[in-house]
């Protein structure tokens, strides 16, 4: 899969700009604020229907303006595909597949498999168990549409609750006989996400230890303990077990709403013991496998876009990674680096085509596109 061309419009702080990407290797460079990650952003944007960096449509409207318009050009499977997604302030979200508009957003969701690489992944570790969740489910829907549904499902479900049991406390009523209707929902939906979660991490965990051992040169081990209630209590128990802390709570204290993901270097705590650089090297490892399983799951090679990505790793590594390229395990990669020689010197390495794109401004039209 290949994205041929990108049109943005009143996106972030581009007005009008148009690019013609390379099949193998593109690189927005400049320097800072002129739209690197924002190039970035729009390509991410057209996978998943959002910004990986704020997920708040109407706010990555350009100032001034009060819609926005991103228009990508792909080829997958010896096919054209066109996809073209409108934000306008006060109306909804809408996202159009060759003229054609979908009815629900999350059906677009894996239809243009994506992985990036960027500095805010530390959140992975430094943030709490939701940012981790996130990560595994956003993996898990991009190949699984099923699994997105039932966590929507789940998710509409856990609200309802949450509500039910507010109710029940500033009413002070209480009514077991339509609890247990929303226990028995929860139940069955949650049941579904945990095997699906404990599968894909069946799957996935031997893929990032090999990935990891190829970036560290397979100095340390590394794991990732999958941690829940379900792995040893029914969903539907454990709601029942301790409906006096969710009455007293107002809340929903058990579920896979609250599942964990511990990563380990060894047997301890990366965020905790892991150097810099070790985290950087179990974030890239993270991503590289996400992109293995996606490719192994769509058939497809994904979309790979490194945002800054020498502030990860250095220049050998990046080297390293961009050459797989030449093992034909990639497909496509867009990079973002403020300094446009280095990454020259880094894609000239890899001998295959690139193109270089030099935002010399963070006004659009004005930058020549080399």
């Amino acid at each position: 899969m290949q994205l041929e061309s990108l049109s943005v419009i009143n996106y972030k702080n581009f007005e009008a700009k148009s690019f013609q990407f390379d099949p193998k290797i593109n690189c927005f460079v400049g320097a800072n604020g002129v739209g690197k990650t924002n190039a970035l952003d729009a390509i991410y944007h057209l996978s998943f229907g959002k910004s990986y960096f704020n997920p708040i449509s109407a706010q990555n409207i350009r100032h001034g303006a009060d819609f926005f318009v991103i228009d990508g050009t792909y080829s997958k499977q010896d096919q054209i595909e066109h996809v073209v997604l409108g934000v306008k302030k006060g109306q909804k979200k809408s996202i159009k597949r060759n003229g054609k508009l979908y009815e629900k957003l999350s059906e677009h969701i894996g239809f243009l498999p994506l992985v990036i690489i960027s500095p805010s992944d530390r959140d992975l570790i430094t943030e709490g168990s939701d940012a981790r969740r996130k990560f595994i489910d956003g993996v898990i829907s991009q190949g699984d549409q099923g699994y997105l549904n039932t966590l929507l499902s789940y998710q509409k479900v856990l609200a309802q609750r949450n509500a039910l049991l507010k109710y029940f406390g500033l009413n002070h009523t209480f009514d077991p006989d339509t609890l247990a209707i929303y226990n028995s929902q929860l139940d069955l939906y949650g049941h579904e996400i945990h095997q699906k979660r404990s599968a894909f991490l069946g799957v996935f965990l031997p893929i990032f230890q090999e990935r990891y051992a190829f970036i560290a040169q397979g100095k340390e081990m590394v794991s990732i303990d999958y941690l829940s209630s379900l792995n040893a209590l029914r969903l539907i128990d454990s709601l029942q077990d301790h409906i006096s802390r969710d009455r007293a709570t107002q809340y929903t204290n058990y579920g896979t709403h609250k599942d964990e993901l511990d990563f380990n270097l060894g047997d301890h705590p990366i965020k905790k013991f892991g150097s810099q650089g070790q985290q950087k090297s179990f974030l890239i490892a993270l991503k590289l496998a996400q992109f293995d399983f996606l490719k192994a799951q769509s058939k497809v090679a994904p979309i790979l876009l490194l945002d800054d990505i020498f502030d990860k790793l250095d220049e050998t590594r990046v080297a390293q990674i961009i050459g797989l390229v030449d093992q034909d395990n990639f497909g496509q990669i867009f990079i973002s680096d403020t300094h446009g020689e280095r990454t020259e010197n880094v894609v000239k390495s890899v001998h295959q085509s690139y193109k270089i794109f030099n935002l010399w401004s963070a006004w659009p039209n004005t930058s020549p596109a080399e």
